[in-house]
């Protein structure tokens, strides 16, 4: 841990300007990733039709890659903000580093799947949707991964507020950091009713009850909107008064 020097961007300050070899590693597994992303996709094309079939793959990757970032940048930012190197710390970056490895399939044929039925069959999905149980497993995987995942990140944010006095929070960072321990829970949280949904689907002529596992996920966004504006609001309340006072 360093000692805090300049605020960064999002109000914090900075704590951790040396980049440890764990921090390396997990950035380094992120990269292997983001690596399978694109062997996962067919050969290299031998001509024009394969090509254009091959091109019609990039908005899965695309989506796969943008979220597999934010989880890498959530990650580095929590270094960053507290440069906490202790043991629980190292325990659940590599929990999180062996569940991305996870992640990664199930992420990219969540996406597959979703642009083919968007675009009615043009765009390719290498899964095949036999029937609404295949559709279970798919949403099942998929939120197992991310939950598991975002639960990592809400005992990292849950273990820097139990730190706070050691590394020297101020007030904005204690209240963002509480928030942000929140906003991984109730992605815990949706993960866990889009399990529930999954499992205890029964098949019936219901095309809403057999998509409603994969559907809850959207809930994400909208939570993810609501904390931001939630965060900057904090920040207007802490850091511009501390200013005016100043």
């Amino acid at each position: 841990m360093t000692t805090a020097t300049s605020r960064r961007e999002d109000g914090f300050f900075n704590r951790g300007d040396t980049q440890t070899r764990l921090e390396t590693f997990v950035d380094a597994a992120f990269a292997f990733v983001m690596t399978l992303l694109v062997i996962s996709f067919n050969d290299i094309p031998k001509n024009s039709t394969e090509l254009i079939e091959a091109l019609k793959g990039i908005p899965a990757f695309a989506a796969s890659f943008v979220l597999l970032t934010q989880f890498w940048m959530a990650h580095n930012n929590w270094c960053r903000r507290y440069g906490l190197d202790d043991q629980r710390m190292t325990v659940l970056s590599i929990m999180l580093v062996f569940l991305v490895l996870i992640f990664v399939y199930p992420l990219r044929v969540q996406f597959a799947s979703l642009f083919y039925w968007i675009s009615n069959g043009w765009l390719p999905s290498t899964y095949s949707i036999a029937n609404a149980s295949d559709l279970q497993i798919m949403f099942l995987t998929f939120a197992v991964s991310f939950g598991a995942m975002s639960l990592c990140f809400a005992l990292l944010y849950r273990h820097a507020w139990n730190q706070a006095n050691r590394i020297g929070l101020d007030a904005f960072e204690h209240a963002s950091t509480k928030l942000h321990t929140w906003q991984w829970a109730i992605n815990v949280v949706v993960a866990l009713v889009s399990i529930v949904l999954s499992l205890s689907y029964e098949p019936g002529p219901s095309v809403l009850r057999a998509t409603a596992g994969g559907m809850v996920l959207f809930l994400l966004q909208l939570a993810s909107l609501l904390f931001a504006i939630q965060h900057r609001r904090l920040r207007r309340r802490y850091l511009e008064a501390s200013t005016a006072k100043a």
